[in-house]
């Protein structure tokens, strides 16, 4: 069974780590992936950008409409993420608004840009 393991923290304060700090945490983040690479078992590992460069894609009704921003309500919980290479944010959203479609109810789809920290040694 595959898990993700989504990350929450200060945003402000991850940025405001000096180049000293950010290589000191990524190298306690690779010892403790090290081994799980090791194994074949590290998928895909991956930083959001910061959410000043989401997209929302909120249902309403027939036709969804486009937010700049986060703005998931709180009675929604982040189920799970697509990684999709698309040319450009309308290449994300046309498939954001094909998923929205396909899913039966209210929600939301946020579109982040995604820093790829390690691509992972997991194939699926």
């Amino acid at each position: 069974m595959l898990y993700a393991i989504l990350c929450y923290n200060d945003e402000a304060s991850v940025g405001a780590w000096s180049k000293a700090e950010e290589d000191k945490v990524m190298e306690a983040l690779w010892a403790v992936q090290e081994p799980y690479v090791q194994a074949a078992r590290m998928g895909p590992v991956a930083r959001l950008m910061p959410t000043t460069t989401a997209t929302t894609l909120r249902k309403n009704g027939d036709e969804p409409i486009v937010l700049d921003g986060p703005f998931a309500e709180t009675k929604e919980q982040l189920l799970g993420f697509y990684v999709v290479d698309c040319d450009d944010l309308d290449g994300a959203l046309k498939l954001a608004r094909d998923l929205a479609k396909a899913n039966p109810g209210l929600g939301s789809y946020e579109i982040r840009p995604v820093l790829t920290i390690r691509d992972g040694t997991l194939k699926l």
